[in-house]
Parts: C-alpha cells; structure tokens; sequence
C-alpha cells in the first residue's frame, strides 16, 4: 500500500476542495496517484473539477511587445522576486522581448534558441546579454519560452497583469483581431479580451481546439460518475453530452462568460461589438503566459533560508 502523507492530502484537497477524509480515501484507493485521485473524488461528486495547485513556483517576469500586426511574449525566469524589481532584470526583458518581436524567426520550433542567438540592439547576443546580467544581478536568469502572434487586416493586442513597469508582469497576454474597421474601436475589444484571457485562463479558442485526451477524460468522468449512480446507458449518453457543453463553457474562450458582462459569452460579445468597429469581427487566437506555470520548486522557510545565509542556521 502507498505511503498516503499529510503533505499529499493537503495538495489533493488544495486541487479540488474536497474534505480531508475524502482526499485520503481517494489517495487510499488510487495507491497515491495524484491525478487518478482528482478523477475517484470527482467521479464520486465530491469535486466539480480539478484545479491547478497554488503557488506560482518560479519568479522572473513576463514581457510583451507590439507592432502594427504582430505581437511577442516572452518568459524570463530568475531565483528571487526581488531581481523582478531590478531596473537592469527588466531592461533586460525588455530587450528580449524586442528581439523576439523584430529579429527572432517563429514556426521552426527552436524560437527560443533563435531569441538567444539573436542580436540586441547593444550588438551583443541575447545570449551574452543574459549570461552579463548574471555576472552583475548574481542569479541564474533563464529565457524560458517565448510565443508570437500576428492578425492582418487588424491587429494584435496585450494586457499584461501585476504589471511593475510597461510591458511587464506576472501574467502576460496577446490576443488577435482580423477585422477592417475602425482601430481606435478595434484596439479597445482587444484589450477588454485580454483581459478576459487573462482572468477566465481558456484552454483553447473552442471546442475543436482542445486536447482530445482532455475531452476524453472528461467524457469518461461524466460517465463513470453517472454510471455508479445506476443511470441506463442510453440516459447516459445524452448527460454526458450535456456535461460537455458545461465543460466548453468553462474552457472554451469563445463559449466562456465574458467577464466585464457575464450575462453573454464572449462569441456574443464580439458580435455586439462589430457595430461599434463596423466590420465583422475575427478572433484569430491568443497566447498566454502565467509566471512559473509549469515549474515545480520547493516551498521554502523563508526566515530558516535568512538565517542560513547570515551564518546563524
């Protein structure tokens, strides 16, 4: 039998807002598989849907560019939030993200070494440049990722949340407009959407474009759940069609509550809005980058860490 731990239960619980009981009965069952115990708690009705776990685990800043038509996000990752507030961190991003913008290539899958092979507009690479900040700041500095966007006729547009300077944050977003009508109008959609992105966190533009893997485990949810319950087959299948289009409403940006006017979706809200532009109105995709997303680190004792540098731990 696995070992179930405290520490285990607690992150269970922090993903789905179950009971403690029930989170240590579904790791019990599941032999400590994280994700096959979201799926027992869920399919038991003690979860409505698993979340992403807490904290954001690295630090650094996300940095936006624009151009007409076309717009970069990039993430620079550091130790310590501190260096974020750094003038010379966040020149530094800035810098990146121009290069991304203006001289680095998107498609070929290798953007990221192509940013760092690039030049600044100092003359030296990225790459050099990150590797001097280093020797200055005393941090390791990391270009992580970096994504592109472009919309023509129209735009690109940016939001940028927990901004500490322009251009740059904690949460960055871009999101593309093809539309021939008025910019002035088109400009302001742009960053009410982004702002939605940045806030309701879509897994895709709609529903064709989500993971099949994702509709298929929350297919088999639905079912499972409704299937313990004693439900015939047939009834089944038109809950589980249901359950679906909750689902894309959740994840979906198109079919997702707009956030500055919940009462319609986001499709209805481009709508309405094309008489403003006067044109019709294209949503051609988004990118958004989260600080740390994806990056496990170990949770600190920050005052036992103090203690530690200053010689006393």
């Amino acid at each position: 039998m696995a070992n179930i731990t405290a520490s285990m239960v607690k992150e269970l619980r922090e993903k789905t807002g179950a009971g403690m009981m029930d989170c240590k009965a579904a790791l019990n069952e599941t032999g400590g598989d994280m994700e096959s115990a979201v799926d027992w708690l869920r399919k038991k009705g003690f979860a409505k849907a698993a979340k992403k776990a807490g904290r954001v685990a690295a630090e650094g800043l996300i940095g936006v560019a624009l151009a007409p038509s076309k717009g970069v996000v990039v993430e620079v990752n550091s130790e310590t939030d501190f260096v974020a507030r750094n003038e010379q961190f966040q020149a530094l991003v800035r810098a990146i993200a121009d290069v991304a913008l203006n001289k680095a290539p998107f498609g070929a899958g290798s953007e990221v070494e192509a940013i760092r092979a690039a030049q600044t507009a100092d003359g030296a690479t990225v790459a050099d440049a990150i590797a001097s900040a280093i020797a200055t700041i005393g941090e390791n500095i990391t270009l992580r990722r970096a994504a592109a966007l472009e919309a023509s006729p129209g735009g690109v547009y940016a939001y940028v949340h927990n901004q500490v300077a322009e251009g740059l944050g904690k949460i960055g977003v871009l999101i593309g407009l093809k539309s021939r009508g008025k910019p002035d109008e088109l400009a302001a959609l742009g960053r009410m959407l982004a702002m939605h992105v940045a806030a309701a966190n879509p897994q895709a533009l709609d529903a064709s474009g989500l993971d099949p893997a994702v509709v298929a485990r929350e297919r088999d949810v639905l079912a499972d759940k409704y299937r313990q319950q004693g439900k015939p087959d047939n009834v089944i299948a038109k809950i589980v069609e249901s359950g679906l289009k909750t689902f894309y409403k959740e994840v979906c940006l198109l079919d997702q509550a707009y956030v500055h006017d919940p009462s319609k979706s986001v499709a209805q809200a481009v709508k309405e809005a094309e008489s403003k532009v006067g044109d019709a109105i294209e949503i051609t995709g988004y990118i958004r980058f989260a600080l740390g997303e994806g990056i496990e680190k170990e949770a600190q004792d920050f005052a036992a860490e103090v203690s530690a540098a200053a010689g006393q731990g």
